[in-house]
């Protein structure tokens, strides 16, 4: 490939991930109208339309989506390598994204942010709360940190944080005037007030111990949230049961606000996965985060 079309490539990549021309141009530092041309041209050699332009928005063909999705692991190796020489003489810097479930933060991750960041001063820590699975490839993310059932199988992860014990509560005066709770069966009679990864659609299971493994029951949901802080105020508002992480209600329980039903019945959570993209080539921050994490357990 000549020097020129592997510029033309490195600047339809910046096209792609920035969504727009201006954008893209601004971080590659160039003017606007040179990005365009430079898309145009590559386009042209193609003999394929890569991107479909309006007045407002840019959007992908199908080509343009096969073709970005296969040069951004090389423009990021590239990158990487850049950066890396660039550490060798530096130090490490750079800026770190990082997407996490909101509560992750209270239960380990803000230690785990705060300690490395005070390792490394001189790098930026971008860390955004979300609940979705996010693609590492095209997101700008280097590293999401999620529950098992939320990974990327083409990605690589550890183990971080603790084993998460959780706890079934309720209000009250909530449990004054429900149904018995004896058996995690009785689960299904009540109404909850579940957690929700992406909507009503998608809930957090509740999972107890059996003698034959672990299994869910789900109550009614009479509320849903994505919010540790939400879900505990409508349990202690007695809007049902809430399947909860168990140091999160320590002080409710003490308070009397909030009581403890079926002890000893819920399956405690696995550790929370560090989900990164590759092994080869990794950006020098994000291998000194993998290790930093590594070394702490809770």
């Amino acid at each position: 490939m000549k020097r020129n079309e592997l510029n033309d490539v490195s600047i339809f990549v910046a096209v792609a991930r920035e969504n727009g021309f201006r954008a893209a141009a601004d971080k590659l530092k160039l003017g606007a109208g040179s990005v365009s041309e430079a898309v145009q041209r590559f386009e042209d050699r193609l003999g394929v339309r890569l991107i479909e332009r309006s007045t407002r928005a840019i959007a992908l063909t199908k080509a343009g989506e096969l073709l970005y999705r296969r040069s951004l692991p090389a423009i990021n190796d590239l990158e990487t390598a850049l950066n890396d020489v660039h550490d060798l003489n530096e130090g490490l810097s750079g800026t770190l994204r990082l997407t996490a479930p909101i509560g992750a933060g209270q239960l380990f991750l803000d230690a785990l942010i705060t300690g490395f960041a005070k390792e490394h001063p001189a790098v930026t820590i971008e860390l955004i709360y979300d609940e979705k699975k996010v693609d590492l490839v095209t997101s700008g993310v280097d590293a999401a940190i999620r529950a098992e059932t939320l990974l990327d199988p083409d990605t690589h992860a550890i183990a971080v944080g603790p084993v998460q014990d959780m706890m079934i509560v309720a209000s009250p005066d909530y449990l004054a005037t429900s149904p018995p709770l004896e058996v995690p069966a009785d689960v299904a009679g009540h109404n909850g007030v579940c957690f929700a990864f992406a909507g009503a659609d998608d809930l957090a299971p509740w999972v107890f111990t059996g003698k034959d493994g672990p299994f869910s029951v789900m109550p009614r949901p009479r509320m849903v949230a994505n919010d540790v802080t939400s879900i505990l105020e409508g349990a202690k508002a007695g809007l049902g049961l809430t399947y909860i992480f168990a140091n999160s209600v320590e002080s409710f329980l003490r308070d009397g606000s909030l009581v403890q039903v079926l002890n000893g019945r819920t399956e405690a959570l696995p550790r929370f996965s560090l989900n990164y993209l590759t092994k080869r080539n990794m950006p020098s921050r994000v291998r000194a985060f993998v290790d930093f994490a590594k070394g702490h357990k809770s």
